[in-house]
């Protein structure tokens, strides 16, 4: 008998393009995190049944075997950059013209999507002479990415503050009205950056949207006044990367980390380093931050751009991270780059259970650290279906016969059943 019954598909799990996603989709003889070996069938963009492997043969659709994979929650991506991604190759400055953006932007997504990112946030710059102009290319990115993942655009404007940042002020808002899902930017680089951390608030409590802003974290009294601000908000409020905090004294740190739990501000790391803009490598300490109670997320940051020219933008890089170096659990470590990411992005959760939304990757492997460890073969499922796909197989040399490369594939033997 399935281990969870049959649920009516959602209402409001509707594809990206407005119709509901009907065809069903049975992944057969993958493994959970506890142990499981299960079929999961799934349709409308939900998981409709979970039931012991061999238990769901009878049901309608495409089947995807996954035997010898490990099948989890899909990561997101809560921390990219869209509109710089893919630039440090070139000899000069990356072009600001919309198209090129705009391939950028879906490249990138692609990549991102490939290793199982199925929806992303990305921080695009607003203001200067190009205006509006990159945001309005993420968006059209956006647009040719439906069904495939989900982006949304964070509004970062330069400054905010005098009489330079009224422009931009306004930019802001035009922003949130054209389809930013957030508002965020730089305050570490205004003049005034607690009146930039203000106005950012504002105007997320004017227009109901998120807040995501960037800081080193690297101010005691900053981080004191900005949570205090942040405290009394509807919205998610999210910051990161926050590696200035592992400067400070332990003791400072670890009152300001109170003082963000207090006020329920997140805060998304990023593992691989800095980001577009940020001056000091290094990584928040999650650590601290998670026993003080701060939400931690952990995203990939610059993908092959000048602030990091070998960025992969692989989630369970960041995981891998997070737990080889941060000192976290495996499933600490995934959680930060699927539920916990999820969350500050406000997505619904994820779960291999029914009633779910069908967002999920098949990693192949036996267990979690194994597949943080080997993450090389990986398929990707989108409001129900497989969008992507990444197979890798490693080959031996018979070094008596010296003969050619029919040897064996990457992992062990597969089993027909049984956890």
């Amino acid at each position: 008998m399935p281990d969870s019954q049959p649920q009516r598909p959602d209402d409001h799990a509707a594809d990206a393009t407005g119709g509901p996603e009907t065809s069903a989709l049975t992944l057969c003889g993958a493994r959970l995190t506890d142990g499981r070996v299960v079929d999961v069938r799934v349709c409308g963009g939900r998981i409709e049944a979970v039931g012991t492997a061999g238990s769901l043969t009878a049901a309608p659709g495409a089947r995807v075997d996954l035997r010898g994979h490990l099948l989890l929650p899909a990561p997101a991506e809560p921390h990219a950059h869209s509109d710089t991604a893919l630039t440090a190759d070139g000899s000069g400055p990356a072009s600001e013209r919309p198209e090129d953006v705009q391939r950028r932007a879906t490249e990138a997504a692609l990549l991102q999507l490939g290793h199982g990112a199925t929806a992303l946030r990305s921080h695009v710059r607003i203001g200067g002479p190009p205006g509006l102009a990159a945001l309005e290319a993420v968006l059209q990115a956006r647009r040719s990415l439906r069904g495939l993942a989900d982006l949304t655009p964070v509004a970062v404007p330069r400054l905010l503050t005098g009489v330079a940042g009224a422009g931009n002020l306004a930019m802001l808002r035009d922003a949130v009205k054209m389809g930013a899902g957030a508002v965020g930017g730089r305050p570490d680089l205004d003049p005034d950056p607690a009146g930039y951390a203000e106005a950012v608030l504002e105007v997320a409590a004017e227009h109901g949207c998120p807040v995501d802003l960037h800081t080193d974290g690297d101010d005691p009294a900053r981080l004191a006044r900005f949570a205090a601000l942040a405290g009394g908000m509807r919205q998610e409020v999210t910051i990161g990367p926050c590696a200035g905090l592992a400067r400070l004294p332990a003791d400072v740190a670890a009152r300001v980390a109170g003082q963000l739990a207090a006020a329920g501000v997140s805060v998304t790391c990023l593992p691989q380093g800095g980001c577009c803009g940020t001056e000091h490598r290094g990584a928040a300490p999650v650590r601290l931050l998670r026993e003080a109670g701060v939400r931690v997320a952990a995203g990939g940051g610059a993908l092959r751009d000048p602030a990091n020219p070998v960025g992969r933008g692989d989630p369970l890089e960041a995981a891998f991270l997070l737990a080889s170096q941060g000192g976290l659990r495996p499933e600490h470590a995934y959680a930060a780059v699927s539920a916990e990411a999820r969350h500050v992005m406000g997505l619904p959760e994820v779960r291999v259970e029914a009633g779910f939304p069908a967002e999920l990757l098949a990693v192949r492997g036996e267990g979690l650290a194994g597949a943080l460890s080997l993450a090389y073969s990986r398929i990707v499922v989108h409001r129900g279906r497989v969008v992507a796909r990444t197979s890798a197989v490693r080959e031996y040399c018979d070094s008596e016969a010296g003969g050619g490369p029919g040897l064996p594939r990457q992992g062990r033997p597969e089993s027909t059943g049984g956890p």
